[in-house]
């Protein structure tokens, strides 16, 4: 067993970790911040945190909230001074498998830590047999094609919590497959027969929000000739999936808290109130807490939301599923443009393997759909895939200036990112500004120049 254990205060740091240690426990860990906890459990795989409520700067629910997503199968212990049933509420909605209150008596202290150990390893061999074989996945997640062992432990808990039908949120970047996700935790939930609304929230005008939501009555507004049912009353006995929740006007959160709070609403021109059971899925690819730090998104909505997070990796920290995801893609490309391909060259493979995709699975989809598209052979070649060869793109070493090889260098980065200004800068380690006003400098050298306006 592996603990870490996280208090600002330092007595009660050194206490605690006697008595875990006297208990038979040795591989324990300490730290006194929130700050350094976060970096700790990113790092490192922990079985158990035990984790202090209260800390300067970041305190333990910010630690829970951040590291939880990415460390789902660790079991996180709250322990506190303050006896607050709120506090316990959002504590164990943010993943905590436990809730203390100091001073913690010792024996129920290692009884919780024996009991977490035991879950976490309940949890941990339902992943493993997931990892093994991709038929091994929950059978409501079939339609996500991996192998990876992360995604597979993040389906095993995606498909534990579904069960609850307590709201959940997923976040990731564009094209890590969040609707899917939403679809499989639809489908493992308490209303699988229920209808799946998804609906993208940015992609509605202010203006008729509550016309598509709540729904009207006939004649409640100019040009309403018909009862409209909004997407509430059609997600009714089912789950609601609002895409893209970042987006939401905050003078419409207001309006989507009270419904969820009371699960009721009145439809345009109604009298008379619409009572409905629905499941609601949210997922965003920005960063929502950044958003209620700026006053743009509210944050009683935001734990609304989230009683549960699933965070879903990009494609580049699954690389491994990239040959398998290809192959699938191909597959589905020859069907609809009735072509018979075999698969990839090794040339072909490794070009897909050494690229970076800014626009994750969906980007790779388009890739091979485009080279089915283009190939006239029955093997995709590295010419079909509109890539330049990793080899054939990097500048030949030679004695340089620093400034000529910085410059080579650039050229290299941009090239790997497919001209991504935005993950070049990242990568480089400058800002966007910077990099444009390197790219402008570069323009007006002949050696350089036709090579960026190929980027």
């Amino acid at each position: 067993m592996r603990i870490l254990i996280v208090d600002d205060e330092e007595v009660a740091l050194n206490s605690i970790k006697r008595l875990i240690k006297w208990r038979g426990i040795r591989n324990v860990d300490t730290c006194n911040n929130g700050r350094d906890a976060i970096a700790k459990i990113k790092e490192t795989d922990f079985d158990i945190v035990l984790l202090d409520l209260l800390m300067p700067e970041i305190d333990g629910l910010q630690v829970l909230e951040s590291t939880k997503p990415y460390r789902p199968h660790t079991e996180f212990i709250i322990l506190t001074a303050i006896d607050d049933i709120p506090t316990t509420v959002k504590a164990i909605r943010l993943g905590a498998y436990d809730y203390l209150v100091k001073p913690v008596d010792n024996d129920l202290l290692f009884l919780a830590v024996k009991r977490a150990y035991e879950h976490r390893g309940l949890l941990i061999g339902l992943s493993v047999t997931a990892g093994h074989d991709q038929s091994k996945i929950p059978s409501a997640f079939s339609e996500i094609i991996t192998r990876d062992p992360r995604m597979c432990t993040l389906l095993t808990y995606a498909q534990v919590m579904a069960t609850s039908g307590n709201p959940i949120m997923i976040t990731g970047e564009s094209g890590t497959g969040k609707e899917l996700v939403a679809r499989g935790i639809h489908k493992a939930g308490p209303m699988p027969q229920g209808p799946f609304i998804a609906v993208n929230v940015s992609a509605i005008p202010a203006s008729m929000f509550e016309s598509q939501f709540f729904g009207h009555t006939k004649g409640a507004f100019t040009g309403a000739e018909i009862q409209h049912r909004g997407y509430f009353e059609q997600a009714d006995g089912g789950t609601l999936f609002l895409d893209e929740i970042g987006e939401l006007p905050v003078g419409l959160q207001t309006k989507l808290l009270r419904v969820l709070e009371e699960k009721s609403f009145y439809p345009l021109g109604a009298a008379k109130p619409v009572w409905v059971d629905v499941r609601i899925i949210s997922a965003s690819n920005s960063d929502i807490e950044k958003s209620c730090q700026e006053g743009s998104f509210r944050l009683d909505l935001l734990y609304r939301l989230k009683s549960i997070h699933i965070h879903l990796p990009p494609l580049q920290e699954r690389t491994s599923d990239i040959p398998l995801l290809a192959s699938h893609f191909l597959r589905k490309a020859c069907d609809i443009y009735k072509k018979n391909i075999i698969g990839f060259s090794p040339e072909a493979i490794d070009l897909l393997n050494g690229r970076n995709y800014p626009g994750n699975v969906r980007e790779l989809a388009q890739i091979v759909e485009n080279a089915v598209l283009l190939t006239d052979s029955n093997m995709i070649l590295p010419s079909h895939l509109g890539m330049v060869s990793t080899k054939q793109s990097s500048i030949s070493r030679q004695l340089c200036t620093l400034k000529e090889n910085d410059e080579a260098h650039l050229i290299y980065v941009l090239t790997n990112v497919s001209g991504d200004r935005g993950k070049a800068a990242q990568i480089l380690g400058i800002t966007v500004r910077q990099l444009q006003r390197k790219i402008a400098v570069m323009r007006k050298n002949p050696q350089w120049e036709a090579v960026l306006r190929d980027i």
